[in-house]
């Protein structure tokens, strides 16, 4: 990641403009025409995203298997859904979401203390990508790298209060028990032994990063977006919604649909790195944040990556007569670099494997 050395302009605080209280947003947030959310007729809201009760996995046989079925039904469809009775408690959820509030609300110059650059992104962002002159984004982020052990030691982390450290590191040995189990259940759903995925993403050495975005209030929310159609570019994200305000759009064939997030419970995509190990059985989804004139958002994506070295390929049982090797290998270190440079681009990314192989 050498060669991001730094922003190529000045970085600004989106919730700092928000706050100025200005009524035009700057050219530089303005979406291109076909880029921009249909504010009122868009993706309808709906609550018709798949919504599995995970439960099922400690019961019987039959219900296992039912768990199994409609997660991959889910991955198949829509790669997206909901997961409901996870096992993550309702209070460390509260608490997760309460100091990551009052940090966005810490005054400026706090916040300031731990901005980030391009060369990790850890810490307090405003952009993705660095190309100069690019249409950013209406939101503001903080982004950590929590496993390995070894990178997160390495980093030794923005120095957070200790209240907010010990919070955030109890959250992400939650998030990545829930993610241990879910690799299990896709293995199976795709006829692979239980442990397979997991190995592949390199055993106890994956990786993980946790991203909290902020999206401050818009007065045009119709000509930007918080976050630009992207897939993700890791191997499961664990979505923790804004409890109040939605925003999160997933894209249905030519269709954008509103998430409707129910209490309690996380959204899963799969990313990237599932689709090249699935050969695309499985596929990851476009999808992207709106903005809201009236009221902030605050959400939680939790990222279970690869360990960053490891070659990702198709799994070989996978690779059949009918249905080639479609994506040649790539380490996640080199995936990812990608978007560090362009920011959210669609599927460009994972689609370029599939031309180069």
């Amino acid at each position: 990641m050498d060669c991001l050395q730094g922003w190529p302009e000045q970085v600004v605080r989106v919730q700092a403009l928000s706050d100025s209280g200005l009524m035009t947003i700057p050219d530089v947030y303005v979406k291109p025409p076909a880029e921009r959310p249909s504010i009122g007729n868009g993706g309808a809201v709906t609550s018709d995203i798949p919504v599995i009760e995970l439960g099922g996995l400690a019961e019987g046989a039959a219900e296992c298997r039912a768990t199994i079925r409609a997660v991959a039904d889910a991955c198949s469809e829509w790669g997206f859904f909901q997961v409901v009775n996870h096992g993550v408690s309702p209070d460390l959820v509260a608490r997760v979401r309460e100091v990551w509030r009052a940090f966005f609300h810490l005054p400026m110059e706090e916040k300031q203390a731990y901005a980030n650059d391009p060369k990790t992104y850890e810490g307090y962002g405003s952009r993705l990508g660095v190309d100069k002159g690019a249409i950013l984004d209406w939101g503001d982020y903080f982004f950590l790298h929590l496993l390995p052990e070894s990178i997160k030691n390495q980093n030794k982390w923005p120095a957070l209060p200790s209240s907010c450290r010990e919070t955030v590191q109890e959250y992400a040995d939650e998030l990545a028990k829930l993610c241990g189990t879910l690799m299990k259940v896709l293995s199976i759903s795709l006829g692979l032994d239980a442990e397979q995925l997991q190995t592949a993403f390199g055993g106890d050495a994956v990786g993980a990063c946790l991203r909290v975005n902020y999206y401050p209030r818009c007065p045009q929310p119709e000509l930007t977006l918080g976050l630009s159609a992207h897939s993700d570019p890791g191997g499961l994200t664990i979505l923790l919604a804004d409890d109040c305000v939605r925003g999160l759009q997933v894209r249905r064939g030519d269709d954008w649909v509103t998430v409707q997030p129910i209490p309690g419970a996380f959204i899963v995509n799969i990313g990237d790195q599932i689709q090249v190990l699935s050969n695309a059985v499985y596929r990851s989804v476009e999808h992207r944040v709106v903005v809201n004139a009236a009221q902030e958002r605050l959400s939680l994506a939790f990222f279970y990556n690869p360990r960053s070295d490891v070659a990702i390929a198709p799994v070989s049982k996978l690779v059949t007569a009918e249905r080639p090797q479609l994506y040649r290998p790539m380490t996640f270190d080199e995936y990812r670099l990608h978007i560090r440079k362009k920011g959210p681009k669609g599927k460009s990314q994972v689609e370029s494997l599939k031309a180069q192989c």
